[in-house]
């Protein structure tokens, strides 16, 4: 039977910052609303995005702002969306938690966490505003106890457990990647340019100037090295900074948002993926790479560890450790014969993953949501 089906998100995939927590929740649900369940989204407003929308026949309402959110989406849902006769609710719960099963009682409520700060919060914002966000994460095993909760790695899966989470009501789906889009391109024997590349949103958290920091030395070892920063962020002028310090200035292109087929030329461009984040959900700029026949030099940290295969599909380095991150450059960037075997690994690790798939183990946990329930917290 058809279930209706309410996401509570911070971003949709129209927001100009979304990332790729952004996309997994987009391509999945937009299956699962074309087999026949509707599905709306409730999300924030930003610049120039309608207050009422439609994407992929899906219903878009988006309330407050990014900042508040989480205090203006709960208000919006008690006051208007209750009466709507919701199956399940989705609670994307990316940022701070907005304590649905306390808000719609009687409504079964699947929480969707592709990953929590934890103390990592202290490194993005300011004390007060951290402490806070990590006080809210302690609150999750309690509000949430008996709700089912989806998440995209063993790492977070752990987390939770950890954390007090009913190891019974974790449940793992793996992400998946448009294949028809992220393809090899026809290089014959030739290899690409000696040039790192990050793509995602520049957040100081993710660490993002540590190849900055190691860049002066790989080009003394490789003349022509460069290092590409595809995406938008807070941190961008930081990064402006920090490779003017570093005399490497010349070295580092800021490329802004890509998508479409500019993403695509940028992915074939490119010899490497860097991610030096402490924390990731999964990686799904990883395993994008990956399928274009790019390989991954990134931190050993949760998620990451996980999309990236050690020594088969890249290389997993200590997080923080400039030189490990260095060295492992050095061979990927000037070892020929070694990244097309990285390469042709990536590529076969990459095929792995299907967003129908993805679909189809959601929508299977939406009924098992549906049909459990989940009692009010009082």
């Amino acid at each position: 039977m058809p279930r209706r089906i309410l996401i509570l998100s911070y971003r949709d995939i129209r927001h100009p910052e979304m990332g790729g927590a952004e996309i997994i929740i987009h391509e999945v649900y937009r299956r699962i609303h074309a087999a026949g369940h509707p599905v709306t989204f409730l999300t924030c407003r930003f610049p120039g995005g309608a207050e009422r929308d439609e994407i992929d026949g899906m219903e878009v309402l988006r309330v407050g702002r990014l900042h508040d959110f989480n205090l203006s989406a709960p208000l919006y849902l008690r006051r208007r969306l209750r009466s709507r006769g919701f199956d399940v609710v989705v609670e994307d719960l990316n940022k701070l938690p907005f304590y649905t099963p306390a808000l719609a009682p009687g409504i079964p409520v699947l929480v969707n966490v592709p990953h929590l700060f934890g103390a990592t919060v202290f490194q993005q914002a300011v004390w007060p505003l951290a402490l806070y966000v990590y006080l809210q994460e302690r609150l999750i095993p309690l509000v949430y106890r008996e709700c089912e909760f989806q998440v995209l790695s063993e790492s977070t899966r752990d987390d939770l457990a950890a954390r007090g989470v009913s190891a019974d009501r974790l449940h793992l789906v793996r992400s998946g990647i448009d294949h028809n889009f992220y393809r090899p391109p026809q290089r014959g024997d030739s290899v690409p340019a000696p040039v790192m590349l990050y793509l995602g949103r520049l957040k100081k958290y993710k660490c993002i100037d540590y190849p900055i920091l190691v860049l002066r030395e790989l080009a003394e070892r490789i003349p022509g090295v460069e290092y590409w920063i595809a995406g938008d962020g807070d941190y961008r002028e930081e990064l402006e900074r920090i490779a003017r310090e570093q005399g490497v200035a010349d070295r580092v292109r800021f490329l802004g948002f890509r998508e479409g087929q500019e993403k695509l030329e940028t992915l074939h461009a490119a010899r490497v993926l860097v991610y030096t984040s402490p924390k990731e959900g999964w990686g799904l700029s990883v395993i994008e790479a990956n399928a274009t026949g790019m390989p991954c030099v990134a931190s050993h940290s949760p998620g990451l560890r996980e999309s990236v295969r050690d020594g088969l599909t890249g290389f997993l380095t200590p997080h923080g450790d400039l030189p490990a991150l260095r060295d492992r450059l050095i061979e990927v960037l000037d070892d020929d014969p070694l990244w097309r075997r990285l390469s042709a690994a990536a590529i076969e690790w990459a095929g792995q993953f299907s967003w129908d798939r993805m679909a189809e183990e959601t929508l299977a946990l939406i009924e098992r949501t549906a049909r459990g329930g989940n009692r009010t917290v009082s």
